[in-house]
């Protein structure tokens, strides 16, 4: 390993490698349950935790509102613009959507904001019906689009992202939150 870093590059195994740039990554984890990467399970109004809830695979409208779990925005890529596209534009999209919905609630003195059955069942099933682009293939070195080499199961394909892609996805929730309904949204 790399034991310490001079003026010109780093010292691994007692020998120099120069280099123009060190970049430093500790990585991030991809593919484990939300409840994992977040290191707490949110419990929703009936008593269920988001774990119990997306046991089978994640469930979701736009990868960011859970039925059953009012208030809650979740930001990550799933079931939205995936990591297809740059991490912060997904943040920030995101934002940008939490904030219109927000300012909608407080215009209209709602207290809650949840996704419909319906709503969310429609989004899954869109999700679902795109070929999820390289996912699963097992010939592939093994990494996060494929579980690691494992193929992928049915819990894992609910992690897609929008089936036409990233792009499409943006389009998609730029135009729901301009259209100022919210269709598939209650306000309570």
């Amino acid at each position: 390993g790399v034991e310490r870093i001079t003026e010109n590059g780093l010292i691994a195994n007692g020998k120099e490698y120069e280099v123009d740039c060190i970049i430093y990554a500790s990585g991030f984890e991809v593919g484990s349950d939300y409840t994992k990467r977040a290191g707490f399970d949110p419990v929703g109004k009936e008593g269920v935790a988001l774990s119990k809830a997306w046991e089978d695979g994640m469930r979701t409208l736009h990868g960011l509102h859970v039925h059953g779990f009012p208030n809650a925005f979740i930001v990550q890529p799933n079931q939205a613009a995936l990591l297809i596209s740059n991490v912060p534009h997904n943040i920030v999209d995101h934002a940008n959507t939490i904030s219109t919905v927000v300012a909608h609630a407080e215009a209209t003195n709602a207290q809650t904001v949840e996704p419909t059955q319906a709503a969310q069942d429609a989004w899954v099933e869109l999700v679902l019906s795109g070929a999820g682009m390289m996912i699963g293939n097992t010939e592939c070195t093994p990494g996060y689009y494929n579980n690691e080499g494992e193929g992928v199961t049915e819990k894992n394909r609910h992690g897609l992202g929008h089936p036409a892609g990233a792009r499409a996805f943006f389009a998609h929730i730029a135009a729901w939150r301009d259209s100022g309904t919210f269709e598939g949204l209650t306000f309570t």
